[in-house]
């Protein structure tokens, strides 16, 4: 038997530990908002037909009522159909205080936090406190199914 196993090395100090798992997680935090900000910056709507099959399904057509919306919080978007047949996507981050928009309603996106107001059909503040548009995002209508470019 050596010295070595009758003396286990000494467990690190709990300073040490709670500083990596602080590090750690600080980390993904860090990640996750970068990730959030780029997919932000994706403009424009293709509401075309079948030819683009690329990117990320979010929906089938039907799960989108006509003059109503869904949020998608895990993709930071908010899609809308304001007349039949017309389908929309905007962030899901209001422009005030970036507080994530839950309910869409006769052509109204929502924002719980501080009540403002936005058109289903372009983005555009149709209530304040919020003083800009929500940021338009790119999505494709493929047969039924509506995918995030």
């Amino acid at each position: 038997m050596t010295s070595e196993s009758l003396h286990p090395a000494p467990a690190p100090a709990r300073r040490t530990v709670v500083a990596a798992v602080g590090a750690a997680g600080l980390a993904v935090a860090l990640s996750a908002c970068g990730a959030d900000d780029n997919a932000s910056d994706t403009v424009g709507s293709d509401n075309g037909a079948a030819g683009n099959a690329g990117g990320t399904e979010l929906a089938k057509t039907s799960d989108i009522p006509e003059g109503g919306g869904k949020v998608f919080s895990g993709q930071g978007v908010v899609v809308t159909q304001p007349t039949a047949g017309t389908f929309k996507a905007f962030s899901s981050k209001c422009t005030h205080m970036g507080c994530a928009v839950k309910g869409i309603a006769n052509g109204v996106i929502n924002c719980p936090c501080h009540h403002s107001e936005f058109s289903a059909t372009d983005g555009s503040v149709k209530k304040g406190p919020a003083t800009s548009a929500l940021a338009a995002r790119t999505i494709t209508v493929a047969g039924d199914s509506i995918m995030l470019a």
